[in-house]
């Protein structure tokens, strides 16, 4: 019987989601979505000296926020919990045991300083097989020894025992067949009794088989630890039940070598983190995408073609074309360059298939930050404004000085374009154009174009400049969207005060 699709993200609340986690989710949500899965958050909060405030909040917002949905994590609920690690001591506690009392695993009482003497006595040293019988372990002491220190409550570990010289083989649906000598493995911490907490290895294990997990998907970074999960799940005899392993290509430095991290991000000014991040420790800011101005729909294409892509040409997908043609068979195996300028086309290209009135909702807070009342234009008006310049912006946060000089009649001139385009005699030809335009009834744009093209070549004038002057006049610089199709939306009465007031303020600038 095949088994039903469960995936987990297990992030750890340590700080903030890391862009590279988020992409990790993403393809978690995917495969899930398309195999009519179950999508689990499980906060993994085993290293509590790590423990961040707040931390575990941004992750389930910066996930909202992005469209990840969980069907089953802390908020959520499930059959399954608790889904946070540090209230499943008592799960853990009985599978640590089991281990023991297998053999499968040992206790080890050796203090850090023992263990930093042994490092600097043992180059490149490592707690395995060739080395446990030198240290101070249930291995090499007394067994009333040890049940003496337990009692006395020394603090101990708990280490898998790992037997060399065996070929163990992790089975990736990116990678294939992986295949790592027992012998290179150390004997891991699963737990530590100062506080009473198993380390990742064992209670990651111990969740996904509980959780019955089907498939783990997470990053490269992982991959070392495969073979050491793969002999947990011996050990405990759910070799059968083992899920199916799924190691994502890293994200990569923009430029150079090396994993993407939060200092390229402040070296090249781009984002690593989905929302905004306040560190309570030291106060710093970390800016986020989100914050950054970044459409959710945007950064979700843009990460979900960082390592995978369609087996075509296609670029701009949805979240629902990404659920029905995401596959592992298209994931590289190779890292993927984080092309942060990449992030800003894409952004370009959903604020450009925008619904304008969409767009101009989120528009309108920038009206109020320049001391413009929305109240004071038709809703349809701030639409077309901001749907004639939505082609020429990365961000929202562009559109006011695109398209501002609908709502602000200019108060200065751009002077290079004055000292271009204002010559002598140019204040002239715009009262002409004052009488032409006045003369227009049909003010639409089209109508307006060939009348005014049409005064132009008649009077055999040059088009560039008198067209430029206009333009200079009404918008403040020689720039923006289609001059028939901004004086249609101002109005002939607003154009003609416009061009009035150029005439009377603009003076040539002697070049």
């Amino acid at each position: 019987m095949e088994r039903k699709v469960r995936v987990r993200f297990a992030p750890s609340p340590t700080g903030p989601l890391h862009i590279g986690g988020v992409r990790t989710a993403l393809y978690n949500y995917l495969f899930a979505r398309q195999m009519g899965g179950t999508m689990i958050l499980r906060i993994e909060d085993t290293d509590s000296n790590r423990f961040v405030p707040g931390a575990e909040d941004y992750i389930n917002e910066a996930l909202a926020w992005l469209g990840i949905g969980i069907d089953e994590g802390v908020r959520e609920g499930g059959e399954y919990g608790p889904y946070k690690q540090s209230e499943r001591r008592d799960i853990y506690r009985h599978y640590v045991q089991q281990l023991l009392d297998a053999g499968r695993a040992y206790y080890a009482f050796d203090t850090p300083e023992e263990l930093d003497a042994k490092r600097a006595e043992i180059k490149n040293f490592q707690y395995d097989a060739s080395t446990r019988m030198q240290m101070r372990n249930s291995l090499s002491m007394p067994a009333d020894e040890v049940k003496r220190l337990i009692d006395e409550g020394h603090k101990y570990v708990v280490r898998i025992k790992i037997e060399p010289d065996r070929d163990v083989t992790v089975n990736d649906l990116i990678r294939g067949e992986v295949t790592i000598n027992s012998s290179v493995l150390d004997d891991k911490v699963l737990y530590k009794s100062a506080d009473d907490l198993p380390t990742y290895h064992l209670a990651n294990i111990v969740d996904d088989h509980l959780m019955e997990v089907s498939h783990v998907i997470r990053g490269e970074e992982w991959l070392p630890s495969a073979p050491l999960h793969v002999l947990l799940y011996e050990a405990f005899g759910w070799a059968d039940t083992m899920p199916q392993w799924v190691h994502l290509p890293l994200l990569l430095k923009p430029d150079g070598k090396g994993k993407l991290s939060k200092r390229d991000g402040d070296r090249l000014g781009f984002p690593v983190f989905p929302l905004e991040w306040h560190d309570p420790a030291s106060g710093d800011l970390s800016s986020g995408y989100r914050e950054g101005g970044y459409l959710p729909e945007a950064v979700v294409n843009f990460l979900a073609l960082l390592g995978w892509n369609p087996g075509d040409d296609r670029e701009i997908m949805s979240m629902d074309e990404l659920i029905r043609d995401f596959s592992f068979e298209h994931c590289s195996k190779k890292g993927a360059k984080f092309d942060y300028e990449k992030g800003k086309w894409f952004n370009h290209e959903y604020l450009s298939a925008m619904d304008d009135a969409k767009l101009a909702g989120l528009f309108k807070p920038q009206l109020a930050e320049h001391e413009v009342n929305a109240d004071d234009y038709s809703d349809e008006f701030i639409a077309r404004a901001v749907g004639m310049v939505k082609t020429r912006i990365n961000f929202v946060k562009d559109l006011w000085a695109n398209c501002g000089f609908f709502f602000k009649a200019p108060e200065a001139y751009a002077e290079k374009d004055v000292k271009k385009r204002w010559k002598p005699g140019t204040d002239d030809i715009m009262r002409q154009l004052v009488g032409v335009l006045d003369g227009i009834d049909d003010f639409s744009s089209a109508n307006a174009e060939a009348i005014v093209l049409g005064w132009i070549k008649d009077n055999e004038m040059h088009m560039g400049n008198v067209m430029n002057a206009f333009r200079l006049t009404v918008v403040g610089e020689c720039k923006g969207p289609h001059m028939f199709d901004i004086t249609e939306l101002l109005g002939k009465e607003e154009t003609i005060k416009r061009i009035e007031r150029g005439i009377a303020n603009i003076q040539p600038i002697d070049a």
